[in-house]
């Protein structure tokens, strides 16, 4: 998912990192939380309305540019970052159960992952097929989580602006090592929120979550901003009713994941008319089981099948 405001925010977001790259970036202060409808593309709390039938959807997916870097990455590498002091309270054990989603997300176990390796890039602008051409996203062989990080180093605002989002994740990036270009085209940082917070205005402002890209001094760094979803209680974000209270956020995070993958920095990467990979598919979830448990992955736009599907 994307924001109308990125062109406004890279360029807010690059002078706010340019501090933290020599000294840490203190996190304390509130901001008043975005307007609802700030974003587009959003996968909405209660999916439902305004969203067609998966089986009715056509949302044939092209590529915006012909880069040979930032379109996909071809060698996902996800780092988790628990942002805040707060995060010692979890009561809906998100910590855990994110951690044991993407230790799983890999192999023969991993059906759902291969409907990414038909998407690449450096190929032609308004290509749909990729064929063998260009440079495919690649089903990871082993876990593509790459790190964890349990940010204690103050506590997370209480309504976070997407600057501060932005920056928490560049701070990510130089506490993992990663500070050249090189090392963060493959990289994305999913920034979690603790209980009781509201980043980016959540979840007055509408959506989910959202991903994007942000200008640092050192690279560009693709990351997510994922609220507690838990905390709007079983059936926010996800298409079950069963009351699984984990059922949303990882629903969710599978569709931003899935997004970052195939639009690394949004949106030059895989889009159609009904937007990236996830967002026509926000009616479809599945209970997929991968060798660290059962999760509830949301269902993905294949071009290959012409629809959304919840395996490759």
């Amino acid at each position: 998912m994307r924001t109308p405001l990125k062109a406004a925010a890279h360029t807010l977001t690059a002078l706010a990192l340019a501090a933290f790259c020599t000294t840490a970036l203190a996190t304390g202060a509130e901001a008043q939380p975005a307007p609802a409808g700030a974003h587009f593309g959003a996968k909405p709390l209660t999916p439902g309305a305004g969203h067609r039938s998966p089986t009715a959807a056509t949302n044939t997916l092209s590529v915006g540019s012909a880069a040979s870097q930032g379109v996909v990455s071809p060698t996902p590498k996800v780092y988790l970052v628990f942002w805040g002091t707060q995060w010692s309270s979890d009561p809906a054990k998100v910590a855990p159960d994110m951690q044991n989603m993407f230790k799983g997300l890999y192999g023969a176990k991993d059906t759902w992952g291969t409907i990414l390796s038909q998407y690449c890039e450096g190929v032609a602008v308004g290509t749909t097929t990729c064929g063998t051409k260009g440079v495919h996203v690649q089903h990871p062989a082993t876990t593509p989580l790459a790190g964890v990080w349990f940010d204690k180093s103050g506590a997370a605002p209480t309504n976070a602006t997407a600057a501060q989002i932005a920056a928490e994740a560049g701070k990510a990036a130089a506490h993992f090592g990663n500070t050249t270009q090189a090392r963060n085209l493959n990289a994305q940082y999913v920034v979690l929120s603790p209980t009781g917070t509201h980043p980016d205005g959540f979840p007055n402002s509408g959506f989910c979550a959202w991903h994007d890209f942000t200008s640092t001094a050192y690279s560009k760094l693709a990351y997510t901003n994922l609220p507690y979803i838990p905390d709007n209680g079983a059936g926010a974000c996800t298409t079950f009713t069963d009351g699984r209270l984990l059922s949303g956020i990882e629903s969710t995070e599978t569709h931003e994941y899935a997004e970052t993958v195939t639009d690394f920095w949004p949106s030059i990467g895989w889009n159609g008319s009904g937007g990236e990979i996830g967002d026509e598919c926000v009616n479809l979830d599945a209970y997929v089981t991968l060798s660290t448990g059962t999760f509830d992955l949301q269902g993905l736009w294949s071009n290959s099948a012409n629809k959304c599907v919840t395996h490759g």
